[in-house]
């Protein structure tokens, strides 16, 4: 659950400024592979209009005993190693287009290559929406965590409630200082 709701949360932010942008894109059929494996999104345009890039989440706990005497930038690394050990080759080579895994902690910090996937989404953003880098920064990584959070609250507590009906948040402000308050109005 927590995998697919951070997956869904980076193919929401893709969508708004790539192309082409697919959930569990397949690929294709190989040895190394096998037949039926797919990474989790897929998207056109984000380095340049034409050239696809895959992302792979993984999202791990850091208070887990395995990371008990491990630094947490080794630990990104090490996730992040493994994912470009088992797919960059295939995706590289067969796929023809680029890869970077995304790698997220429960605690709401992630790895080096998914910093550097938000910051070129937040330049995209920026650009389109014609707002500051940092709001769009701020947006992006806000999203991202509070998704993490959402899930990570729902695997401590359990579920409560209805399903959540998505929100379209391309029109909204991303600026969290109020242009006047509700005080103001009422004055």
């Amino acid at each position: 659950m927590r995998h697919n709701n951070v997956r869904d949360t980076e193919a929401a932010l893709l969508r708004e400024v790539c192309k082409d942008v697919t959930i569990e894109p397949p690929l294709i059929p190989s040895k190394e592979l096998g037949d039926r494996s797919s990474l989790d999104v897929g998207a056109r345009g984000l380095w340049s209009g034409l050239e696809k890039t895959l992302f792979d989440v993984r999202i791990f706990h850091p208070g887990a005993r395995s990371y008990e005497n491990r630094n947490l930038d080794a630990i990104y690394r090490t996730h992040e190693k493994e994912k470009k050990d088992k797919y960059l080759n295939h995706v590289l080579n067969i796929e023809k287009c680029s890869f970077t895994p995304l790698v997220f902690s429960t605690h709401g910090g992630n790895g080096p290559e998914a910093d550097r996937i938000h910051k070129r989404l937040a330049t995209l953003i920026a650009k389109k929406r014609n707002i500051l880098y940092s709001e769009a920064v701020s947006y992006v990584r806000r999203r991202v965590r509070f998704s993490i959070l959402r899930t990570t609250l729902i695997a401590l507590r359990g579920y409560r409630g209805k399903d959540a009906k998505p929100v379209d948040l391309k029109d909204e402000d991303l600026n969290l200082i109020p242009s006047s308050s509700r005080y103001e109005n009422l004055v």
